[in-house]
């Protein structure tokens, strides 16, 4: 979760002129990776051949 802090410190490491979509890239990211580390954390991911497996369904 985001806080105050953290979005001001994000703004701060920013140079002076950027665009929307640099800052939400830059506040998403974190979030995104925090994410997939509690999803390894629970065992919440696939194996190499089970996303290829999937992948083939989807590009038919």
């Amino acid at each position: 979760m985001l806080t105050k802090d953290k979005v001001r410190q994000t703004i701060d490491r920013l140079p002076e002129n950027f665009t929307a979509e640099q800052i939400v890239e830059e506040l998403a990211i974190p979030g995104r990776i925090e994410e997939g580390l509690k999803d390894i954390e629970k065992s919440r991911v696939f194996t190499t051949d089970q996303v290829k497996k999937e992948l083939k369904t989807w590009l038919k």
